[in-house]
């Protein structure tokens, strides 16, 4: 397995995001290009890479604010987001279907969360399909609730990490 490397994304990675969460997400659960760069140009390092032999593989993005509500789906054009704000929000976490299953998703959100705790963010909010709740609470997260959100017409459950 080759040693990814990661970093913040720029706007020359817009097309490859949008590849890669068009890929990942069923239905209509993908963001657009318009909101992956959006994301990019208003919150850069909220929008980690991942790369694989210099090509992105994955990525996880996010925006911050000072009250979460999951089920805003303003936020998702990052409408109320502010860098300055404690609590972080992801979004998106996609990895290329190729790369899936080999563990860099756990290597993606170790560096994630690192990156989080160095900007002094509190909390780190995400929601996640049923299948996907064990996985986050082996990161660390704690089940909230069943979302509110319907968003692409599926399922959603609300996890929190403390930082």
């Amino acid at each position: 397995m080759p040693f990814p490397q990661f970093r913040i994304a720029t706007s020359v990675d817009v097309d490859r995001c949008y590849a890669i969460e068009t890929a990942a997400y069923e239905g209509d659960e993908a963001a657009s290009r318009e909101k992956i760069a959006t994301r990019i140009s208003r919150y850069p390092q909220g929008f980690l890479c991942m790369t694989l032999d210099g090509e992105v593989t994955g990525f996880i993005n996010a925006g911050c604010a000072w009250e979460v509500v999951m089920s805003d789906e303003a936020f998702k054009d990052l409408v109320g987001h502010d860098p300055a704000a404690p609590n972080v929000v992801i979004m998106s976490v996609a990895i290329h279907p190729d790369y899936q299953g080999k563990g860099y998703a756990s290597l993606m959100m170790s560096e994630f969360i690192t990156r989080m705790k160095a900007l002094n963010k509190q909390t780190i909010h995400l929601m996640c399909k049923a299948r996907h709740v064990d996985l986050y609470a082996h990161f660390g997260y704690r089940y909230i609730k069943p979302s509110a959100s319907s968003h692409g017409g599926m399922a959603w459950h609300e996890m929190l990490m403390d930082l």
